[in-house]
C-alpha cells in the first residue's frame, strides 16, 4: 500500500493505493526492449548480387588470362558489387503477453511512487494552454526544471501549455507507458490518466 500526494486548488491529500511492492528490473527491461522493437522501422535495405546496376557479362575470358576466375562485375569481390547477406526490410516487432505488459506498468509506476516521485493531480488551476501558466502552477508544485517530468494528462490545454517545456515529456492517459516512466525522473498524472491506469490493470489491453 502506498501513499501517493494529490495536489489541487484546495490543498494537499493523500490517497491509499494498491501496487507491487516488488519490482523486477528483469521484467521491466523486456517490456522496454520489447517496446523499442515494436518502434523499430526496420527499413534498411542492401542490394545483392542480382539487383547492383551492372552488366552480367563475363568480364574477361574463363581460361588464360593468368587472373582469377571472375564472372561479372556485380560480384560481391568487386567495389560497387551487390552485398552479401546483408539488412532488408524486416519487421522487429514480437508479441509479449498481455500479463507481462500490465505486470511491468504497474512496476513502473509503482517504482516511481515508492521513491515519492509519483504526483497525482485533482486540478490544473489556472493552466488554459499558455506555457506561463503552466510553469506558475508548477512552481507551486514544486517542479522547477531540475527533474525530467512525464505529465500525463487528460487535459488537451494543459499537455499544450507544457509540451514545449524541455524537460517535460507530455503523454495522454493512453499512451502511457514503461519506457516513458523510465527515462524520465518524475511522473505526474491527473485523476483522469489515474483511472485510465486503474482500468488498464484491471485487464483492458
Amino acid at each position: 500500500m502506498y501513499q501517493i500526494p494529490v495536489l489541487s486548488s484546495s490543498g494537499k491529500r493523500e490517497l491509499a493505493v494498491e501496487l507491487p511492492q516488488e519490482v523486477n528490473p528483469h521484467l521491466l527491461w523486456e517490456v522496454v526492449r520489447w517496446q523499442l522493437a515494436k518502434r523499430r522501422r526496420g527499413t534498411a535495405s542492401t542490394k545483392t548480387r542480382g539487383e547492383v546496376a551492372y552488366s552480367s557479362r563475363k568480364i574477361y575470358p574463363q581460361k588464360h588470362t593468368g587472373r582469377a576466375r571472375h564472372g561479372d562485375i556485380g560480384a560481391p569481390i568487386f567495389v560497387g558489387g551487390g552485398t552479401v547477406f546483408g539488412p532488408k526490410p524486416r519487421d522487429y516487432s514480437y508479441t509479449l503477453p498481455k500479463k507481462v505488459r500490465q505486470a511491468g506498468l504497474a512496476m513502473a509506476v509503482a517504482d516511481r511512487a515508492k521513491e515519492g516521485k509519483l504526483l497525482l493531480v485533482e486540478d490544473f488551476a489556472g493552466v488554459n494552454g499558455k506555457t506561463k501558466e503552466f510553469l506558475a502552477w508548477a512552481k507551486g508544485a514544486g517542479l522547477d526544471g531540475s527533474e525530467s517530468v512525464l505529465l500525463v494528462t487528460a487535459s488537451e490545454l494543459v499537455r499544450r501549455a507544457a509540451r514545449n517545456l524541455p524537460w517535460v515529456v507530455t503523454l495522454a492517459p493512453e499512451g502511457l507507458n514503461v519506457y516513458d516512466i523510465l527515462r524520465t525522473e518524475r511522473l505526474v498524472m491527473d485523476l483522469a490518466a489515474w483511472e485510465a491506469f486503474q482500468a488498464r490493470m484491471g485487464g483492458e489491453a
